[in-house]
């Protein structure tokens, strides 16, 4: 299939798989592409970050993004200007003005703390409380009128909660930011200081606590359920504990940031096995003795402020991981059992004869494919269209080099908040850069040798994944950690440190390779490989 790859507008994109994947559905384009320009620009203006935005694009289905400067972010150039009007207009510029003093405010009144302060006291939970308003709506009895209305109220109900959530993570992601940027002059690799902020995000492990709590109580009867409803009858505090577990969880997202990803309540016999197979082991020890060991390479007179870097640091942890569930996959696994709903009343009507083809649904058609605008012909075009795309190798990135300002050209406050920001998006995987082969950044200290299991759709592997193998996979969400405490391993061929597989294997303790550019193409599927976290390495036995 002959593909054209143009850059989506001026200047530089780069592409990133590890948050969204190949193939986009439309739906989803369009609520990205609404919300995190949106999100993104709201929190750089607030901390005073002199960029205008994270400007998102897709093409071919496959998702680009780029940062974008305060001044002539149309009109890029390779070549800059000479230092010196640089820094004049970076300090007579009216917005660059007002940028550098909102971001002085925010280093020294350090804004994260309240927020992360105000998410713990109720900003999640008004936003869980709007997730299960919309989740509990009974849809068997509405009309098609009211399911249409009801998908609408889903997607608003995404965008206003993926605006909050790329803003949310100016606040989450900046004072990991400032720890990894400031802590380089002390010579601790990125690796290492991220070590350290294992065990900061009980949100990550509390499906692992909450399973480990039912698996107890299941073993304290001396039987095991075959099925979920085989458990409930155990006792009324299983069945109880289970509920709960799913009234939080079973309508996240937990497999890719699409609607064609799948909820953990539509995969029941994952639900089982990771409930029959749950263990949580606090790693709080080991956390402080390497923290320990790396605070004796800080130089004495810097240990405080590495203190306080590190302190915050933990702090923003649990909102960096919180965030995504709560604002972003749960809201979208709503969006999906919405959509769902609407493409049986399609095949009711006689439109299409596959629900899911209300997956490739435009948001301006939701009003008029009960009476077949779309049809059928070109729902199911949409959907081979963007099978095939997911299995192209797309470019790391379009459009020319863009030149970036060098370090000292803006004032000091400025050039700080801009480090972070660059320090935050390396650090994620997002910045387009290349990767091949299976090395990759390692979490953990224990290699493991076991069975692969690897496919480009995260379904697919997990249909075959069994106990203990090698989950091998694009990328993860932070929803993963509704499964991935099945796995041994995991391997991934997109990420960095600080994306969420990194993020996951940590909180559950599971050793990985995070970025093996050659993952999908290199491993194949049923093999046997070792996972070396120390070496940052896979090697396939046979």
């Amino acid at each position: 299939m002959d593909v054209e790859w143009n850059a989506p507008g001026p200047g530089q994109w780069a592409m990133d798989r590890s948050h969204m994947p190949a193939g986009t559905t439309p739906i989803v384009q369009h609520l990205v592409t609404r919300s995190m320009p949106e999100g993104m620009r709201r929190m750089f203006r607030d901390l005073g970050v002199p960029l205008e935005s994270l400007d998102a694009r897709f093409v071919n289905g496959q998702f680009y993004s780029r940062l974008r400067p305060l001044i002539g972010a149309d009109k890029p150039s390779a070549k800059l200007p000479p230092v010196v009007l640089l820094k004049v207009a970076s300090r007579l510029h009216p917005e660059m003005r007002r940028r550098n003093r909102t971001a002085g405010r925010t280093l020294v009144e350090q804004p994260w703390i309240k927020v992360i302060d105000d998410w713990h006291h109720g900003g999640k939970a008004g936003i869980e409380a709007a997730n299960r308003a919309l989740q509990s709506v009974d849809l068997g009895g509405a009309t098609d009128a009211e399911v249409i209305s009801h998908v609408h109220r889903c997607l608003e109900h995404c965008v206003t909660n993926w605006t909050h959530h790329f803003w949310l993570h100016g606040y989450d992601l900046g004072p990991i930011g400032r720890y990894i940027f400031e802590a380089r002059d002390w010579g601790i690799a990125p690796s290492d200081l991220l070590s350290l902020l294992q065990g900061a995000s009980p949100s990550t492990s509390a499906p692992a606590r909450e399973r480990a709590a039912i698996r107890a109580a299941i073993e304290a009867t001396g039987r095991t359920p075959a099925t979920l409803d085989e458990m409930r009858s155990l006792s009324p505090d299983i069945a109880r504990l289970l509920d709960e577990h799913l009234d939080r969880r079973g309508s996240v997202l937990f497999s890719r940031y699409d609607v064609d990803g799948v909820t953990f309540g539509e995969r029941p016999d994952l639900v089982l096995a990771t409930v029959l197979n749950a263990e949580y082991v606090d790693r709080s020890d080991e956390v402080n003795r390497r923290t320990a060991a790396i605070r004796e390479q800080i130089p004495a007179e810097h240990l405080g402020r590495f203190d306080d870097l590190l302190g915050q640091a933990r702090n923003a942890m649990d909102l960096r991981d919180d965030n995504g569930p709560t604002t972003a996959e749960w809201p979208l696994g709503i969006l999906r059992m919405a959509l769902l709903e609407l493409g049986r009343r399609m095949v009711a009507a006689g439109v299409v004869d596959d629900q899911t083809l209300a997956l490739e649904l435009e948001p301006a058609e939701i009003d008029t494919v009960l009476t077949g605008a779309p049809d059928a012909t070109t729902l199911h075009a949409r959907a081979g269209w963007r099978a095939a795309m997911k299995r192209i190798e797309a470019p790391r990135v379009l459009g020319p080099d863009e030149a970036a300002p060098p370090q000292g050209v803006l004032p000091a406050n400025l050039d700080t908040l801009v480090n972070m920001v660059q320090s935050v998006m390396q650090h994620l995987g997002m910045d387009g850069d290349a990767r091949s082969g299976l090395h990759g950044t390692g979490i953990g200290t224990t290699s493991v040798t076991a069975r692969a299991r690897v496919a480009t759709s995260p379904e697919a592997a997990l249909d075959a994944l069994e106990p203990g193998d090698i989950l091998v996979v694009a990328g993860t969400t932070p929803a993963y950690n509704l499964v991935l405490s099945l796995a041994g391993g995991v391997v991934t061929a997109d990420g960095g440190p600080m994306s969420h597989a990194a993020v996951i294997a940590r909180e559950l303790s599971i050793p990985a390779v995070i970025g093996a550019g050659g993952a999908l193409t290199d491993i194949p599927d049923g093999a046997v490989v070792t996972v070396d976290p120390v070496a940052g390495l896979v090697t396939v036995h046979g």
